[in-house]
């Protein structure tokens, strides 16, 4: 542990002394995430906290270029101190990722390497993940995570602070992420809104940790201080929209000071904002000088902040406005006339008038009414006692039903159910792992979940948070392939860990393309199990050819030849059966 850490903090430990972040900010050129959002400003290339680069070229590559016969570049969004990040396509398992590119005989080559490979170790779902990482053809190059549908906070902020649970869900996201990090001896340093990326689900995802640091050689004394103190800033500027210090950054507009070696408390520069949130930014910047607005110990580690962030009463998300609904009109009939509102009501000492313009309906012959009734009567019984028999055998023969098609709640499945008589397994002609936000866990390994050997399958990840994967991430599956249009019954999943609990949906997709949005998809059926084994059956069959099986819940399993112990979960087989 202790090589690890010197290599991934210590990244850029050559010449350059540690400056305060205040002075730090104005440098906006973010090449740290090399990925959505990033700015092409070259300026402040020597920026305070970070060495000068000696003059080496960047190497000659334009879009349409391949690395490694895989890689092929598309844009280039960076290109500063010798060195270029590019969004590419990764054509073997066709997915958007980031490259940052530089000579193998740059001075920071060595230490880009070090710490890329430290990250990638790292698998925490709240960092862009690092997917590769090599040296080859007089070139060091780093491949890691592409968002298309992440915003940098950056310029979330540039249409107004957050709200106030929002910032409590930045602050706390970010915080036990850095604390994670460095409890594996991974500082970032080089934190700041253009470096927090926010999804489409409201998840914050930060970029560049250790790499972007040892790219443009940032380093510190106290890493720990430093990544605590940045988060604070970013605190500060989500819940202001103005940046801490007195230069502008980021977008922002700076804040004076009060006094000399003191900052303004985020609620005395903007009204409204929560107090509890801007004394929890004074107590993360109090190491540069600023004051909390109560006696409070300032926070010096993000596993310090991270544990202030959960002593402090949860900000919940404020309820809907409540729309009352229109007046209702009360109508009361009377013998052939009514009453509304105040509108014409019974005369005295005789028959209630009707309204002007209106007819009094006329009545039924005698026997013709009788009959009428006793119809009606008839039918309504009939109903009411078909109703009672279809409830009565819905409550005996409930339990044998394992999963619920929509937005039904899932029940708990055990043994998969056997299929009708009239259906038959259906043939799987491909698949391909589904990952809508780009993040893969086993791609490779994806046919092995319906080779028909138990003994092999397509494993996730392991994840620290659990059995629910969300906020920090949507969820993980496969899409299936049955090769024609099939009227598909039921889907059965041999499951490699069993424990509480795993969660799984089915969706009916257009396409193998495993970044299409889930949010387009059909629903088709879901269930939750504890045991190794899910049957999901659809509420009727319906007409499909592509299919996608999607986890959100994970059960919590120790460490194997494969990972370590977390929240993960395998596909050994799956079956689906249909006409």
């Amino acid at each position: 542990m202790a090589e690890r850490s010197t290599a991934a903090v210590d990244v850029a430990k050559t010449s350059g002394e540690e400056k305060p972040l205040s002075e730090k900010a104005s440098d906006e050129a973010t090449a740290d995430g090399g990925a959505e959002g990033h700015s092409r400003d070259e300026k402040n290339a020597t920026a305070a906290g970070e060495e000068a680069a000696p003059r080496t070229e960047a190497p000659e590559l334009h879009s349409g270029h391949k690395l490694a016969r895989r890689y092929r570049l598309e844009e280039c969004v960076t290109r500063l101190d010798g060195f270029s990040s590019w969004r590419a396509v990764d054509e073997k398992l066709r997915r958007a990722v980031g490259i940052h590119v530089l000579p193998a005989r740059h001075p920071r080559a060595r230490p880009v390497l070090a710490a890329a490979r430290s990250a990638a170790l790292l698998g925490d779902p709240r960092f862009v993940q690092v997917l590769d990482a090599v040296e080859n053809d007089d070139l060091v190059y780093v491949v890691h995570e592409w968002l298309p549908d992440a915003t940098p906070l950056s310029e979330v902020l540039a249409t107004g602070p957050l709200p106030a649970h929002e910032a409590y869900q930045l602050v706390g996201q970010l915080a036990q992420g850095l604390a994670a990090a460095h409890r594996e001896g991974l500082a970032h340093l080089r934190i700041s809104p253009s470096s927090v990326l926010r999804t489409s689900t409201g998840q914050y995802r930060v970029r560049g940790l250790a790499v972007g640091a040892a790219l443009r050689g940032t380093r510190s004394e106290h890493p720990q201080r430093t990544d605590t103190e940045a988060i604070g800033a970013v605190l500060y500027a989500a819940l202001t929209q103005r940046w801490p210090y007195e230069t502008d950054a980021y977008g922002l507009s700076g804040v004076g000071a009060l006094a000399k070696g003191s900052l303004v408390a985020p609620d005395q520069v903007r009204a409204g904002v929560h107090r509890g949130l801007s004394e929890l930014a004074m107590r993360a910047l109090v190491n540069d000088g600023a004051t909390a607005s109560r006696q409070e110990q300032p926070c010096a580690t993000p596993e310090e902040l991270a544990e202030a962030v959960a002593a402090m009463p949860r900000v919940p998300q404020p309820e809907p406005a409540f729309t009352a609904p229109p007046a209702y009109e009360r109508t009361t009939y009377q013998r052939g006339s009514y009453v509304n509102g105040a509108g014409p009501g019974p005369r005295r000492g005789g028959p209630a008038a009707p309204p002007p313009g209106s007819a009094t309906p006329p009545a039924l012959p005698g026997r013709a009414g009788k009959a009428l009734k006793w119809g009606v009567s008839t039918l309504l019984i009939a109903a009411l006692g078909l109703g009672s028999w279809q409830i009565s055998d819905a409550l005996m023969h409930g339990g044998t039903h394992s999963s619920s098609s929509g937005d039904d709640q899932p029940r708990e499945t055990g043994r998969p159910s056997q299929p009708d008589a009239q259906t038959r397994p259906l043939n799987i002609a491909g698949s391909a792992e589904y990952q809508p936000d780009g993040s893969f866990q086993d791609a490779e390994d994806v046919s092995l979940s319906h080779d028909g050997d138990l003994a092999t399958l397509w494993r996730t990840k392991s994840y620290r948070d659990g059995p629910q994967l969300s906020p920090y991430k949507e969820g993980v599956g496969i899409v299936y392939d049955l090769g024609d249009r099939s009227q598909l019954h039921a889907l059965t999943v041999k499951l490699h860990y069993a424990g509480a609990h795993t969660a799984l949906s089915l969706y009916a997709a257009d396409s193998l393309d495993p970044s299409t949005p889930l949010s387009s998809l059909r629903k088709l059926a879901s269930t939750r199990t504890s045991s190794d084994s899910a049957t999901l059956e659809l509420s009727r069959p319906q007409s499909v050819r592509h299919v996608v099986l999607w986890l959100t819940a994970l059960p919590k399993a120790p460490s194997d030849d494969f990972s370590s112990s977390g929240y993960k979960q395998g596909v050994s087989e799956v079956t689906f059966t249909g006409e």
